[in-house]
């Protein structure tokens, strides 16, 4: 994703790779176009058939919540996992 593309842009700048940081460029501007015309679609076009709202039962609610809240956890304290990992 965006980080791993940072990282290649990174190295070659500091590698003084101004050709390999053109093409990425002209590839992230390619890139860019496609991702934003699917949010386009997503949000600002509108829908000849409403989707109907889904009813989802509480307990999938639940579940959803706590696998949520985990992946957050995990992702925004990663000391968490680490020490989870730790006691094993």
């Amino acid at each position: 994703g965006f980080f791993g593309k940072l990282f290649l842009i990174t190295a070659g700048a500091s590698k003084g790779n101004y050709f390999f940081i053109t093409i990425a460029a002209l590839n992230l501007i390619v890139s860019l176009y496609y991702y934003l015309r699917v949010i386009r679609a997503m949000f600002m076009d509108k829908t000849e058939h409403p989707v109907e709202k889904i009813i989802i039962n509480p307990s999938a609610k639940l579940g959803m919540v706590i696998c949520a809240a985990g992946i957050l956890l995990v992702g925004l304290l990663s000391w968490v996992y680490d020490y989870i990992t730790g006691l094993t």
